[in-house]
């Protein structure tokens, strides 16, 4: 099954390129659309785009990205 989630990405000399699938209530956050995604991101992290300081050291983020992901169910 495939779903769309959010890849927050960082690089900085402290920590390197760091990234991950951001999680909510203790579950990886996931979409049925790209489109979704996308608006999510624009609302929650929308500022990054517009802050330098946030963008360079020692913090070095970047927008976080819509990202496809294949959820694979097994039976333990």
């Amino acid at each position: 099954m495939n779903r769309w989630g959010i890849e927050w990405h960082s690089k900085n000399k402290l920590d390197g390129d760091k990234r991950q699938i951001i999680w909510s209530a203790g579950k990886p956050l996931f979409f049925l659309t790209r489109q979704e995604a996308r608006e999510w991101i624009k609302l929650k992290y929308g500022y990054i785009k517009n802050r330098p300081d946030l963008q360079k050291e020692p913090f070095g983020w970047k927008m976080p990205q819509a990202v496809k992901v294949e959820v694979v169910v097994k039976k333990l």
